[in-house]
């Protein structure tokens, strides 16, 4: 193990327990504080994909370092919204490390600008920014190796009926495929609640993402399911995941209330996790949340926990 990495893992050898801590990366810790998991290192029965920096307090601010650390707790994913805003050398360094350890990297944001209207639009201006966008994504996806692009829909617009709305959104996301498919990537269409986060926004559910991809009719668009949002809209979640399967590409989870660690809120996210594992889902699930203890050793131990938790499902 690299010195980068502080030597925060020591494992026993003689019981096969394993004991995280890193007095040498941030000074003296408590004993409380330090991670203990039997199974600390073991990969995770599903791609849990913490967000790259989720673990600072124990991995520092180095996004490689970072990685590494996402390893050594058993997840074999990361995600990073912000990728297309590094550059092209980090870019291709954190494409090398994740190759290297045997991990993917979720969806990254091509296109989120919750404050303009463009998907709805159907003028040449919106589109030849939108498509800009697109092919700017699909450098960055060639680039790393990342097989999805995140699309967010913009703002609905108060002065067009929503059926003209949907078509332009349809027409718009043809144009994007035209671009993406011939370089393998999926973009992703993220419904998000219009109640406490996103107000405004044109697509706010599932099953409304899930008639646009039947529409656009690509193997090109399909669904991030993201579960903290999809709970706060409509609720009823194992149906609904099932429901709208065949055009879901990726998940995002987070607790509700409080877009926290699973175990923080009210959904029973060990029975999701069962349910997606047993329909053989070999995808990535971007935990694009919170820290419930935010900014603290002990509040990354009890996120771990948490997963350690919800993936002990029994198969």
């Amino acid at each position: 193990m690299d010195n980068s990495r502080r030597n925060f893992i020591k494992k026993a050898t003689a019981t096969g327990a394993a004991f995280i801590a890193a007095p040498s990366l941030i000074g003296s810790i408590e004993a409380s504080a330090q991670i203990k998991a039997t199974d600390a290192t073991a990969p995770f029965k599903l791609k849990y994909a913490p967000g790259v920096g989720l673990f600072r307090q124990h991995a520092g601010q180095d996004v490689i370092d970072n990685i590494k650390f996402c390893h050594d707790m058993g997840f074999r994913a990361v995600f990073d919204n912000g990728l297309m805003r590094r550059e092209p050398e980090l870019q291709a360094k954190m494409a090398s490390e994740l190759k290297r350890l045997g991990m993917e990297m979720g969806p990254f944001v091509i296109r989120a600008d919750s404050r303009i209207q463009d998907f709805v639009l159907n003028t040449e201006e919106t589109r030849e920014t939108i498509l800009n966008n697109v092919k700017e994504g699909v450098e960055v996806a060639k680039r790393t190796g990342v097989k999805w692009g995140l699309i967010v829909l913009g703002r609905y617009d108060q002065r067009l009926h929503i059926d003209y709305q949907t078509a332009n959104a349809i027409d718009n996301l043809r144009y994007c495929c035209d671009i993406a498919e011939p370089a393998g990537v999926i973009l992703v269409l993220e419904p998000l609640n219009p109640y406490i986060n996103h107000p405004g926004l044109f697509l706010q559910r599932i099953p409304q993402a899930y008639a646009i991809c039947r529409a656009v009719n690509r193997p090109s668009c399909k669904i991030v399911n993201d579960i903290y949002h999809q709970q706060i809209t409509e609720g009823n979640l194992i149906p609904n995941i099932n429901a709208a399967w065949d055009e879901i590409a990726a998940f995002h989870l987070g607790d509700s209330p409080g877009r926290n660690e699973p175990t923080t809120g009210e959904i029973n996210y060990k029975n999701i996790f069962k349910h997606i594992y047993s329909k053989g889902y070999e995808g990535v699930l971007c935990m694009e949340h919170g820290i419930s203890q935010r900014g603290t050793i002990e509040g990354e131990k009890r996120l771990i926990e948490a997963y350690r938790e919800c993936d002990s499902f029994e198969v």
